[in-house]
C-alpha cells in the first residue's frame, strides 16, 4: 500500500489500472488496497463508470467483459463515388438492394445515393469472400464501373447484441461495441443511440445508488424493448439469405403491398406492427405458399 500512498502523492488523482500499470501490482491487489485506504480515510475513492464505444471489436470489451471475444461480424465494404449525374438510369431520389449470390453470398450489396455522392459495398459473414471484387460486380451491374472511386470503407458489423454489456464494476460498452447492429438490414445509428441513452441512465443510477448492479439495466431495458425484433430480423436473414433460390422468394414476398406496409411501420416506429391482424393473415398465408413452392417466384 506504501507504494500506491507515494504513486498518489507524486502523480494526484488517477484510475485504478494507471495505478497498476504505473507500480507493476496485480489489477486486483491495488484494488483490495485503495479499498482499505479508503476505509482509513487516507484517500478519498471516486465511483468511475468507463464507457466502451470503441466498434464492433471492441478492445474495451474484450479486455474487460467476458465473452465478448466470441461475437460473429459480418464484414462490410463500400466505395464512396461520384454520382453518374446525366447517366441514363440514373436516379438520385432511389436506394438500391441487391439479393444476388455474385454479389454476396449470405448479406446483401447496395447502392444508395447522397448527393453529389453514391455508396456501393456489399457483406458477407464469409471471411474468405472477396470484398472488394465483389463489389466490382456489383458496380458493373449497376452500370458504375466508370464513376469516378473517392474513397473506399470496410468495417465488421455484429450480428447480434452482446450477452453481457458490463464488467459488474466499472465498465460498460455501448453502440456496436455491444453489438447493437439489426440483423438482415445491418442498421444500427438509431440502435446505437437508444443503447447510449439506456446505458447512460443505467450508469447514472449506479453512481447514485453506488449499486454497480444497476449497469445491467442498460441492457435490459433495451433487449425489453428491440430484443424480439432483433430476433426475428436474425431468423429471417439464417432462412431467407441461404442461397438464391431463397433470396428470390424473399424479393416476391417483398413486392406484396401489406409486407412493404406494415414493414414500414415497423421500420419507423422500431416496433412490431401489431394492428391490423387480417394483413398479417395474409402474409402469413403468402409466406407459406412460398415455403411450401406453391407461389410463382
Amino acid at each position: 500500500m506504501q507504494e500506491i500512498m507515494q504513486y498518489l502523492k507524486a502523480n494526484g488523482q488517477r484510475f485504478d489500472s494507471e495505478i497498476a500499470a504505473a507500480t507493476g501490482l496485480s489489477l486486483a491487489k491495488v484494488r483490495r488496497s485503495i479499498s482499505d485506504l479508503s476505509a482509513r480515510g487516507e484517500i478519498s475513492k471516486c465511483s468511475v463508470t468507463r464507457f466502451g464505444a470503441d466498434g464492433a471489436k471492441s478492445q474495451v470489451a474484450r479486455q474487460a467483459i467476458a465473452g465478448a471475444k466470441d461475437t460473429e461480424y459480418v464484414f462490410a465494404y463500400h466505395e464512396i463515388i461520384e454520382s453518374p449525374v446525366g447517366q441514363p438510369g440514373y436516379d438520385a431520389a432511389r436506394c438500391d438492394v441487391y439479393y444476388q449470390g455474385e454479389v454476396s453470398p449470405d448479406f446483401y450489396g447496395w447502392v444508395f445515393p447522397h448527393g453529389k455522392t453514391m455508396s456501393v459495398g456489399m457483406g458477407s459473414a464469409d471471411k474468405g469472400y472477396s470484398l472488394r471484387s465483389a463489389t466490382a460486380r456489383l458496380r458493373a451491374i449497376a452500370g458504375l464501373t466508370d464513376a469516378p472511386t473517392l474513397r473506399r470503407e470496410g468495417a465488421p458489423i455484429p450480428l447480434k447484441p452482446l450477452p453481457q454489456w458490463d464488467n459488474g464494476r466499472d465498465v460498460v460498452v455501448i453502440g456496436d461495441a455491444a453489438g447493437v447492429v439489426a440483423p438482415s438490414s445491418g442498421e444500427g445509428i438509431y440502435y446505437a443511440m437508444d443503447c447510449a441513452r439506456r446505458v447512460a441512465q443505467a450508469a447514472h443510477e449506479a453512481l447514485k445508488t453506488d449499486n454497480r448492479a444497476c449497469l445491467k439495466q442498460g441492457r435490459k431495458s433495451f433487449m425489453k424493448q428491440h430484443g424480439k425484433v432483433f430476433w426475428i430480423l436474425g431468423v429471417m436473414q439464417y432462412f431467407w439469405y441461404q442461397n438464391d433460390k431463397r433470396r428470390e422468394k424473399f424479393v416476391k414476398i417483398c413486392e406484396d403491398r401489406d409486407v412493404q406496409r406494415l414493414t414500414f411501420e415497423s421500420y419507423m416506429n422500431k416496433e412490431l406492427a401489431r394492428k391490423d391482424p387480417m394483413a398479417h393473415v395474409r402474409i402469413f398465408v403468402k409466406d407459406m405458399a412460398h415455403l411450401l413452392g406453391l407461389a410463382r417466384t
